[in-house]
């Protein structure tokens, strides 16, 4: 069995950044297939199975995807990891659908404060567990902190897009939930991804299973959705429609790759840096109508990343611990 080989911080965290960036891209551009279909599911659908079919193909192109092929049954037969591990799509299926079901109602701002808060929280708790491949992580002072830091600035970034006007707080607690939860469980998919990537010597065929498994849970979604409302809209012919998949396929597969590295924690966090980071530049190149960037965004954009750098530190390997006992141990 071949591994990926470790990734240094300094390669590894920008390297989360820049996977981060595509996902505010692909939210435009399923948030715009589902108005094109009149259909959130069947937008989801569409980019869960494109993403399966490029990762099909290059499975089967490429010689390490085709080991990867090869492994996965023995990894699963032999009990390497726990075999429910290759379910973990349906957890990025949940976060599509939560993200289809509650943004009309809490708006794009709540939804990310919601989602964030919860990854983060998630993070701390799967790398103290060691569920990842880079084993356990213990909870410091130093990443709670920047934890608390990274959903503030999360929430003053956002903040300006807020509304006054809508629900009340006692209406909003369910929905609010749902995200909450599926920010929870995307920590937990990244660490089965990254153990089961190690497993088959490649991201590629977790990437793929991810998406096998995610497919399958939204086809079933649709077509019990089509039976009782009946189907959307027909698919558009613009090309760039069909993008969110193999987005999808870089981000996941960069996750499976780095939760070894960096941890399940730091890795969600760096991706959460990207995601601000691409909205913010999608607001200043290709502002959607209403769009306004205003001073909070960007300074809590800078926040987040400075959280991140904070909880990255070496500190939560254990090194202010050993500094504060030595004096007693001489």
């Amino acid at each position: 069995m071949t591994h990926e080989p470790r990734l240094p911080f300094l390669a590894g965290l920008p390297l989360a950044v820049a996977a981060g960036l595509l996902m505010p891209v692909q939210g435009r551009i399923n948030g715009a297939l589902g108005v094109a279909l009149a259909d959130g599911i069947a937008a989801a659908v569409v980019s869960f199975t494109t993403g399966l079919v490029l990762m099909f193909a290059v499975s089967l192109a490429l010689p390490r995807g085709r080991a990867g092929l090869r492994a996965i049954l023995p990894a699963v037969r032999e009990r390497k990891f726990p075999p429910y591990y290759v379910l973990a799509g349906c957890i990025g299926g949940f976060f599509v659908f939560a993200q289809s079901f509650t943004v009309g109602l809490l708006g794009v701002a709540l939804f990310t404060v919601a989602s964030v808060t919860g990854q983060t929280l998630s993070g701390l708790l799967v790398d103290r567990m060691g569920i990842g491949p880079a084993g356990k992580r213990s909870i410091t002072g130093i990443r709670v902190i920047g934890s608390i830091l990274t959903v503030a600035a999360v929430a003053w970034a956002v903040s300006p897009r807020f509304s006054g006007a809508g629900p009340g707080a006692a209406e909003l607690v369910v929905p609010v939930l749902l995200p909450v939860l599926a920010g929870f469980l995307m920590s937990f998919q990244q660490a089965m991804n990254g153990t089961a990537a190690v497993h088959y010597g490649t991201p590629i065929a977790a990437t793929l299973m991810n998406f096998v498994a995610g497919a399958v849970m939204l086809w079933a979604a649709w077509l019990v959705k089509t039976a009782v409302a009946g189907p959307g809209n027909p698919l558009p012919g613009e090309w760039w429609y069909y993008l969110g998949g193999p987005m999808g396929c870089v981000f996941i597969g960069v996750g499976a790759l780095l939760v070894r590295s960096l941890g399940v924690l730091v890795t969600g966090l760096g991706m959460i840096a990207g995601q601000l980071l691409g909205s913010l530049g999608l607001d200043l190149a290709f502002p959607a109508p209403g769009t306004v960037v205003a001073l909070p965004t960007v300074l809590g954009t800078l926040l987040t990343l400075a959280a991140i750098v904070l909880a990255s530190l070496p500190w939560p390997k254990g090194a202010l611990g050993r500094r504060r006992r030595e004096p007693t141990g001489r």
